[in-house]
């Protein structure tokens, strides 16, 4: 007769619940930090990876029964180091890397440092190196997932719509040319900085936007955050990135207003502002109050924060908005700002300075077979009355877009003005 197993009790099961709770606060920010570190020492981008994910198994055997640590992080830090300790020894590297980890230990009953020196350059040098321009836009926000915000291949995949295989050779291939072009671990100083940093926000940027968008993933969205706060925080001085994390908070602010109880997308003017997050939207404009010069984010950062503070739709300032887009279109131009900017003219002076802005946007076809570009004119005329072409204009853009909720949302106006 077999022996009933027995059933974890319920001691056992908090304990562990508890503890994976524990391991997976403390990875959100002892990953990066360790693999950082190592990277720094070691110089080998895929010990540094499996030694840091091998410390957070260990801890998920292990805290269960001993109990999390009263300093996670530091837990983290020595297993890891460790491991990469018993792989360089079997594999007789040579003796400085090995001195250089031993250095990573911290001395008996000293804490593991939170943020001293070494770990806000680590972590700096670390961004600055998966966003380098030498790596393509995909590899970049790949390889900054994988390695700043610790994501898994697995959901790295499933977030960009390859496979986990297609994933992981990308990734590979960009740590291959990260050696090969003798990529450097650091900071770019003097003129060099300036001139990287644009590319380190686009990354973040693009994370952001495609985790905003209609049928995007959140956890985009939410790690562009996490990435903007600690740039900001490394980075106080660089009003570019303030501007950008103050843009990223405004936009956020309003993510649970922006569905119906059925699910279904609400434009700006029919959500409930009392659902917006008041507290993100005064983050932002703390962080939009150190700005102190006028790049392309900070414009759209000042465009977001009218919005954000607007108590209703009627009380926005669209003439503020228009004048910040018409500088923004200076010096960024680009179709979709000349949209935007189309849409910002429509309501501060009038449809027909919308439309007239709306078809110079259009003149150069970058804005062909754009969808928006048509329900930005659908709404232009339905202000001026002609509700049977908007009616036609909105099927249409329905009919161009890719997203389920967009098509829902530009469906209900045509079903409104056809009412």
């Amino acid at each position: 007769m077999s022996t009933p197993q027995r059933r974890p009790s319920h001691t056992q099961a908090s304990a562990g619940a508890a503890a994976a709770d524990a391991v997976a606060a403390a990875s959100v920010e002892a990953y990066p930090r360790i693999v950082a570190a190592l990277i720094r020492v070691t110089g080998d981008w895929a010990l540094a990876e499996d030694c840091a994910q091998e410390a957070l198994t260990v801890a998920l055997e292990r805290w269960p029964s001993d109990g999390v640590p009263t300093n996670p992080g530091g837990w983290l830090m020595t297993v890891a180091r460790n491991r990469a300790l018993d792989v360089l020894r079997r594999a007789t590297v040579e003796r400085r890397k090995l001195h250089d980890l031993a250095l990573l230990a911290p001395a008996d009953g000293q804490p593991e440092p939170e943020t001293g020196e070494d770990v806000v350059d680590d972590r700096l040098r670390l961004i600055f190196t998966c966003c380098h321009p030498a790596l393509a836009i995909e590899a970049r926000v790949a390889l900054t997932l994988r390695t700043v915000c610790g994501v898994p291949t697995a959901d790295i995949a499933r977030l960009l719509l390859v496979s986990e295989s297609t994933m992981t050779r990308r990734l590979t291939r960009a740590r291959t040319r990260i050696a090969q072009a003798g990529i450097p671990y650091r900071v770019p100083s003097g003129p060099a900085l300036p001139e990287r940093l644009p590319g380190v926000l686009a990354v973040l940027y693009l994370l952001f936007t495609r985790g905003y968008v209609a049928d995007g993933e959140p956890a985009f969205a939410a790690e562009a955050i996490r990435l903007a706060r600690l740039l900001d925080r490394l980075m106080p001085e660089q009003s570019e990135v303030a501007a950008l994390l103050a843009l990223f908070l405004f936009q956020h602010s309003r993510a649970e207003a922006r569905r119906d109880a059925a699910g279904n997308l609400l434009t700006l003017q029919r959500q409930d502002r009392r659902r917006w997050d008041r507290a993100a939207i005064a983050e932002g404009l703390a962080a939009l109050d150190r700005v102190r010069h006028d790049g392309p984010y900070a414009w759209q950062a000042r465009i977001a924060a009218c919005h954000a503070t607007a108590t209703s739709a009627d009380s926005t300032d669209w003439r503020a908005i228009a004048r910040a887009y018409d500088a923004l279109i200076g010096i960024r131009p680009s179709p979709v700002i000349a949209l935007n900017r189309a849409v910002a003219h429509g309501h501060a002076y009038g449809p027909v300075a919308g439309l007239g802005l709306l078809e110079a946007a259009r003149a150069g076809g970058g804005l062909d077979g754009n969808p928006h570009a048509v329900a930005v004119e659908a709404d232009l005329v339905a202000r001026q009355g002609d509700r049977t072409r908007a009616t036609n204009l909105f099927r249409e853009a329905a009919a161009m877009v890719g997203s389920a909720a967009e098509r829902r949302a530009l469906l209900d106006r045509a079903d409104e003005l056809a009412r």
